[in-house]
Formats: structure tokens, sequence, C-alpha cells
């Protein structure tokens, strides 16, 4: 079966579907998956085909005036350009979508005109339930009749920042236009299997989800066999205790309160400090620097979390859900720095299994250096790493994630299309 893969956004909202993909390609099917350009050689060192997307996630990134009606309207824009870019890639041949969230109000239009199936494989629980508000809506619940409120409320502003590409799209492809409602109602009624990429040792799956909503384990970025890591970062991780890992992914320093890289860098340094242990620095899309002198601290740019993240002492980042994910795949604590969107759910979620401390204000950190903001974060990781329950909490989500096989789940759906 010729499959296509469909995904659009940051890193970590495309690297598991490298894993999924050289999974599917190992049981004998064809497997593309269409992303940013920048992705291309993160899709082929997996074995898959790549097919270009046109959307760069990283434009939306950043500051801009106007606040939250300016982020929507170049998400909207993003959501426009997308729209072609999911279409021509259908175009050049499959047999089934597997579909993203970003990606998935516009390839089921996509699907249909080509009169194929689609699946629906979200990285976030984003079907409304009484049990907790949208994961992009904070952590404060409002009540299992207000939750579910909130969430149908949630897919009503995913409809309105989809609303042109979706018509965009529809036309471009001959079919007739379809209101945002009529959509919804179709899918209510929908039985059609949609298959989280999320473990159900860290969200349990809520009890009012309609039959086919599944929350079935992650999938996993894809790591080559003989992957190894940067030599340098073998020789300081040899060098002395396991260090602790600082990366926020895709996130901009101060995308939203004026910070800027160096601030949040010398915030950072300072922390690693006061709590008295070694630190490894990812660079990221803020582009974070560590000091050039000591040695401490370490600067590294994209490696595999799988290969580092179980050698380390404890994991500051994002909560991001990938990074979430592989920090607690390894057993290690995590001190979650959350910014926007879903991260203070994930971050929320750590300090409820106990894998993570209290969420620390990324804010603070990425104004001008004050000894308030360091001595957060400093105490956070020292308690991480020296309080033993946060890695017993850890270490046993991890071993109920490594009897998940989310990849699995996926292949099954896929060869009953088949």
């Amino acid at each position: 079966m010729k499959i296509l893969i469909a995904a659009a956004g940051s890193y970590g909202d495309v690297a598991p579907y490298t894993g999924l993909g050289a999974r599917l390609r190992e049981a004998g099917h064809t497997v593309a998956l269409a992303a940013d350009a920048s992705y291309a050689q993160l899709v082929r060192t997996a074995g898959l085909e790549f097919r270009a997307l046109p959307a760069d996630p990283r434009r939306e990134q950043g500051g801009a005036p106007g606040g939250k009606r300016e982020l929507m309207r170049r998400a909207a824009a993003f959501v426009r350009e997308l729209g072609p870019g999911v279409a021509d890639a259908a175009a050049q041949g499959a047999d089934l979508l597997l579909l993203s969230a970003t990606t998935a109000p516009l390839g089921r239009s996509v699907a249909e005109a080509m009169d194929i199936p689609s699946v629906d494989l979200p990285l976030q629980p984003n079907a409304p339930t009484g049990d907790f508000p949208p994961v992009v809506a904070g952590t404060r619940s409002l009540g299992r009749w207000g939750n579910r409120a909130a969430g149908r409320l949630s897919l009503r502003v995913v409809d309105r920042l989809y609303a042109d590409g979706v018509r965009d799209v529809r036309a471009r492809l001959g079919l007739p236009p379809v209101s945002a409602g009529a959509v919804r109602r179709r899918r209510a009624g929908d039985a059609r299997p949609v298959l989280h990429g999320v473990s159900p040792a860290l969200v349990p799956r809520p009890a009012d989800w309609r039959p086919g909503l599944e929350l079935v384990g992650n999938w996993w970025p894809y790591t080559a066999p003989d992957a190894v890591l940067p030599p340098v970062l073998e020789d300081f991780l040899a060098a002395g205790p396991p260090p602790v890992f600082v990366g926020f992914g895709s996130m901009t320093a101060g995308a939203r309160d004026g910070g800027a890289p160096g601030r949040l860098t010398a915030n950072i340094v300072a922390a690693l400090r006061r709590a008295k242990v070694r630190g490894v620095i990812q660079a990221g899309w803020a582009g974070l620097a560590g000091p050039e002198s000591g040695d401490d601290i370490l600067t590294v740019g994209e490696v595999p979390h799988s290969l580092l993240f179980p050698r380390t002492a404890a994991v500051v980042h994002h909560a991001g859900a990938g990074t979430t994910a592989a920090g607690l795949r390894a057993g290690v604590p995590a001190v979650p720095v959350p910014v926007t969107a879903d991260q203070p759910f994930w971050a929320a979620r750590l300090a409820a299994v106990g894998a993570g401390t209290a969420p620390v204000p990324f804010r603070a950190l990425s104004e001008d250096e004050t000894a308030g903001a360091t001595d957060h974060l400093a105490d956070a990781i020292a308690r991480a790493v020296r309080e033993p329950s946060y890695r017993e909490h850890a270490a046993g989500i991890a071993r109920r994630m490594d009897a998940e096989d989310g990849a699995g789940e996926v292949l099954k759906v896929v060869e009953h299309w088949g």
C-alpha cells in the first residue's frame, strides 16, 4: 500500500512520524512523509520518501504586534499556504492518508477528493471530554460539563482558523463548499478510529470518549541503529556525573515577552551552577549558547533524545509533547518550563504523575537576570536531581511505556484498510 503521512509544524510535530513511517515501511508498505523542506534529511534518513510542504512554521515564531489576534492571523495564513501543499503531495500517489492534527482539517478534503481513506493521528488528546479542559486552554478544570463545553468551543476555534484554507483546497479540488457545522456533525457520527500518539500511562483514556478514540502510546522519532552521540558530547558525559539537560525545542526566546537568547542562557547557566550540577544546553530555535569557558556546561545542537536522556540526571524543557514523552521514556525526572499552547497541560501531567517538579515560569527566565528567577529554577533542578521520588515515579512510567506499541496499533488500522 502507498501511504502518505502529512505533518506540519515544529520538530516535535514532525519527528515522531518518521519512526512511525519506518515501522510501516518495515511491514512492507511504501511510505512517504510530507513536511516542511527543513525536515527532508530527517525523513530520508528514516528510509522514507520526502514530499515537500510549502509552509514554514518558523515564520510563525517570534514576537508580533497585535497579540493573540495577530498570532491567529498569521496561523490562518500558514494554513492557507499549507492546503495546496497537502493536495500536491497526495497527488503524487497515495492509497491512504495519515494526518497529523495540523494537516487533518485540510487532508480530509484531499482524501474525499481522491476517494481514499484517511486516519487522524494527533499527538495531543484533543477530543472534548469532561475529564480535563482543552489541552491548549490552561490547566484549571471547569468541572465535567464546563470541560466538555470548553472542548467543543476549542474545536470551533480550530474551525475558524482553518475555514479559509479548507474552502480554498476544496475549490481547488472541485469539491462543493461545506460549512464547519456540517463537518462537525459528520465527524460526530463518524465511527472511524482516531489514534492519539499519547501514552495512557501519562494521560488515562477519558471514559466519555466514543469507541474508536484511542490513546495508543507514543510513536518515536526514528533513530538509526548505528546512531551515536557526537564525540565531544561523549567526552563530556564521561568526564563527570550525569548532567542536567536543558532545551526548549522550537520555542524562540522572548517570543511573547521581549526576552532574548542571551538573557535566557544567562539565567539557565546561573541556575545550573547554583544547583551544583553539570549541564548540557541544546541550542534549539532559541539559539541558546552556554559559556565559552568552564568545563561544567556544554552546548549541543540536535541530538537524539533517545540516546542522551537516559544518561542525564534530569531534563529541563518546555514541556512539548515529544520532549515530555522522551524524558519519561528514559525514566528521567523533569523540570517543566512551559511557554505556550499545550505545554502547561503536559507540565501539569508530569507533576500529577510525580515525575516532574511544579512548573517554572518561562517569562521570568527570559527577562533580565534576577536572583528570583535563577533561584526558582536552581531549586527545582536540585529537587529533581536529589529527591529520589521523582526518578522513581519517572521509572515507573517508563516501564509502562515500554510495554506499549503505538506504532503497532497504527499498523493494525493500516492493514485493515489494505
